[in-house]
């Protein structure tokens, strides 16, 4: 006969077991520190406080406390006076302190350090799409996989035809030469008008990006940052030993006033931003916008790096700095990961021929060069327009999608702080979306609080939405308890 016994929900939907010989305490500490190891939370997290805690997993507040402190004791979380524990920076093994002894400034002369990127493109990977509405690529079943082994299966064969056969030897340090001859192509579409031998493929844009903080900037260089913005890139930049600058992100670009001063009082080097489908905003930069900053750029004697990751799926005729300014204080950077897949790790950036020279340099000695095979791949897709089609079906199939969450989204009490396009969406959830994040969690869903998008680590109700896999209505009914509960409280 079974001896039933009383359990108290725990972290990730598990239960603690009141029938265990390990104490309750013990057995939250234990659930908790597993979070932190697989980078569920991240360095810097807030955990609930102990009278919440206490009343979700249905234990005493001497229990938590207890947790707290043998999570304490292990390096895992520090505590904050009068502002409760945090999981402490580093606290995650085997995650590099990437940028740890760096600070950003914040309003009223305070500092807070960047999300540990290790840690966060830790969790990303380790996120279960289906249970991550906040997540920043499209569904593996949106990707037109047919397209990829056909292209592959065409590249091989191709390759022992050829008097420089792909197989066999490095690439051009360049980049494919027809990959770079149908980028030519490809970025005539969206206004930008360049040579072959101004643009150099990379390993993915965020090699791209790399490749720019390291070799055109210098320690110690200030960086205008958007805020919000995309956090690995900050703590990207904190680790090279910039400083952050952050402008404030509305919904046609920066905030021009607050750019101005910052340019003024600090004389920056570089502004790196998203112009067209932001993340994690979804915002696009206004023809206005984009003038007054390139006269700023001008002013200031910086020059602008320009993430158009999300190229595909937007409009053409949209407004791209690199377009205006033709390209001489500019630096265009793209990739292929978000619409083809996230295996082709091919990227590129385009600006004038000087940094191209530069760039090209720095690259060799980094990587010698980067795939000729997947570069190849790139250029067939796009030489025969299967790239473009399949552009169109995703784009179609997530305006659909758009229609669907942004009902379910005011249905459960959430605003847009902007009319929703592209992929994401920037969410007011009303309630602090760093403890809704906590309580989603325990239910099985991975949230993207506004913390995670904040140069200056500022909590707040905003969260992001990715447009294609937020559809499931089970995340929003469970969304619905979780803020009405915390409405309450």
């Amino acid at each position: 006969m079974k001896t039933s016994t009383s359990t108290a929900a725990g972290p990730q939907g598990t239960a603690l077991s009141r029938g265990s010989s390990v104490p309750l305490a013990q057995q939250l500490a234990q659930r908790y520190a597993e979070r932190i190891r697989q980078s569920l939370l991240l360095p810097g997290a807030r955990l609930p406080s102990v009278r919440e805690c206490a009343q979700r997993h249905g234990v005493s507040p001497h229990t938590v406390v207890a947790a707290y402190d043998q999570l304490l004791a292990q390096g895992l979380l520090e505590a904050r006076k009068q502002r409760g524990f945090f999981v402490r920076d580093g606290a995650a093994p085997a995650a590099p302190l990437a940028t740890r002894g760096t600070r950003t400034p914040r309003a009223g002369g305070q500092t807070e350090k960047p999300l540990d990127a290790s840690s966060l493109i830790r969790s990303m990977f380790q996120a279960d799409p289906s249970s991550a509405p906040g997540l920043g690529t499209l569904p593996s079943e949106w990707l037109d996989q047919a397209m990829l082994q056909t292209t592959m299966r065409r590249v091989v064969v191709q390759s022992g035809d050829e008097d420089s056969p792909l197989l066999l030897q490095y690439g051009e340090p360049a980049g494919d030469e027809r990959l770079r001859m149908a980028l030519t192509r490809r970025l005539d579409d969206v206004g930008i008008a360049c040579t072959p031998g101004q643009i150099l493929s990379t390993v993915g844009a965020t090699h791209a990006l790399d490749l720019i903080t390291r070799n055109l900037l210098k320690p110690g260089d200030a960086v205008l940052v958007d805020e919000p913005g995309w956090a690995i890139e900050f703590a990207r930049l904190t680790q090279a030993g910039m400083r952050l600058l952050p402008v404030p992100r509305g919904a046609e670009g920066p905030d021009l006033d607050v750019m101005a001063r910052l340019v003024e009082q600090h004389g920056p080097r570089a502004y790196v931003t998203v112009s067209v489908l932001h993340n994690p905003t979804g915002n696009t930069l206004s023809l206005g916008a984009a003038h007054r900053i390139l006269q700023l750029a001008e002013a200031g004697d910086f020059f602008i790096v320009e993430d158009d990751t999300y190229a595909f799926l937007a409009p053409n005729h949209l407004p791209r700095l690199s377009a205006l300014d033709g390209l001489r204080r500019s630096i265009y950077v793209s990739g292929f990961s978000k619409i083809l897949t996230p295996a082709f790790r091919v990227g590129y950036l385009a600006a004038s021929p000087e940094r191209i020279t530069r760039l090209t340099e720095a690259k060799m000695l980094q990587t010698l060069t980067s795939s000729p095979l997947l570069e190849r791949a790139v250029a067939l897709c796009l030489e025969q327009g299967q790239l473009r089609r399949h552009a169109e079906r995703v784009q179609d199939r997530l305006a659909a999608a758009r229609q669907r969450v942004v009902r379910m989204a005011l249905e459960a009490g959430c605003q847009f702080t902007a009319p929703p396009q592209g992929l994401f969406g920037w969410v007011d959830t009303g309630v602090d979306t760093e403890r809704l994040a906590q309580r989603m969690l325990d239910a099985g869903w991975h949230i993207s609080p506004g913390l995670m998008f904040s140069a200056t680590r500022q909590p707040g109700t905003l969260m992001r939405l990715n447009f294609a896999t937020a559809q499931d209505a089970r995340f929003w009914r469970q969304l619905q308890r979780e803020r009405d509960a915390l409405q309450r409280t």
